[in-house]
């Protein structure tokens, strides 16, 4: 076996007509294994259809800890960062929020048919652990044209 130039029986100047399919290969399976692990994370999230406001501007930014994400589905059950929760465990969670600030702020995402009635049982959940901060969050209204 020679680690040299090729044998003088082939020629030397002819093109390969072959496509090395390796790094091919190596790229589309880096990808499968990325979205293998990135579709959990995608299923997980709820979706919420936000009411429209007029006035939907986001304010100034709350350092993360100090802000709660509460997101209501359609069905009435109760997102607690992303992860769905009983109504004892949110109860808890704004509990042990309004004991250690009670100036942090709750956001509550509500989808468009939640029955007003479960949005206010839950603003009195967190009214009565001291948080008195509650956004609503809102999808902005689009603008008119201008003429």
């Amino acid at each position: 076996m020679s680690f040299g130039r090729m044998s003088s029986r082939t020629r030397s100047d002819a093109p390969i007509n072959s496509i090395n399919v390796t790094p091919l290969v190596d790229v589309m399976l880096v990808l499968v294994v990325i979205f293998i692990l990135a579709a959990p994370m995608l299923a997980a999230s709820l979706r919420v259809q936000l009411p429209k406001a007029q006035a939907a501007a986001p304010q100034t930014q709350v350092a993360q800890g100090d802000m709660l994400m509460l997101e209501i589905s359609p069905q009435g059950e109760i997102w607690l960062q992303g992860a769905a929760r009983d109504d004892a465990a949110v109860q808890q969670q704004l509990q042990s929020l309004g004991q250690r600030n009670p100036q942090a702020e709750v956001q509550l995402r509500a989808d468009t048919s939640v029955p007003y009635g479960r949005v206010v049982q839950i603003m009195g959940w967190a009214h009565a652990a001291g948080l008195t901060r509650i956004g609503f969050v809102t999808d902005p209204q689009p603008q008119a044209p201008a003429r």
